[in-house]
Parts: structure tokens; sequence; C-alpha cells
């Protein structure tokens, strides 16, 4: 199975996933996205796929999702924010041939193994 898991090293949500999907036999592709960055299509796909708005995938607690005012944003301010602050897309995002999901709770990402 293709899989592909958009990965911050430093979330204990992120490395729990990437090891559960190693576990089920699977060897993902990670993206370090906070590298890489994101682009506005990438967004728009990867939120559509997985059945998401972009408020429904921007992370709230993030310092900066207060700064920039998000709660009171359109989808397109929140997608243009998180293309320049990779940091406030919420973590990890997992693509199988299967499906996408916001491996939130871990669980969910066992609709698509």
């Amino acid at each position: 199975m293709d899989a592909t898991i958009y990965h911050n090293p430093r979330c204990s949500t992120s490395r729990k996933t990437l090891d559960k999907l190693r576990a089920a036999g699977v060897e993902p592709t990670v993206v370090k996205y906070l590298d890489t960055g994101w682009t506005r299509e990438q967004l728009q796909r990867l939120f559509a796929d997985a059945g998401l708005t972009p408020g429904q995938a921007a992370r709230k607690r993030e310092a900066l999702y207060k700064e920039l005012n998000l709660a009171e944003a359109t989808d397109d301010e929140i997608l243009d924010a998180m293309v320049t602050h990779p940091v406030l897309v919420e973590r990890p995002i997992v693509v199988t041939d299967k499906g996408t999901r916001l491996a939130r709770p871990i669980e969910s990402v066992d609709e698509i193994l």
C-alpha cells in the first residue's frame, strides 16, 4: 500500500501515527511539512479529500492562530496563513490508496489502512 504522512517529528501524535502505520506493515513516505511547506492547491486537495474545511484543519492551540485572529478569518484567509505559516495545519495528515485522514484521533487512520 502506498501511503504518505505529513509529519512533525516533535509531535507525539504524529510519532504515534507513524508507528501505527509501520506496525500495520506500511512504510509511508514521510513529508516533514515544516521543512517543505505547503502550497495552497496541496492543502485544498488534502482538505477536500479528508472532508475538512481549512478552519477544521487549523491548529487552534498554536499561539500564532490567536495572534493572527484566525478564529474570525474566512477559509481563504486561513489557507493563506497556512501557506505562510505551515505550523498552523493540524497534524498529522495521512494519505493512502483508500483515502485521506487527519489522524486526530489516531484511530481514524484505521479507516484508510
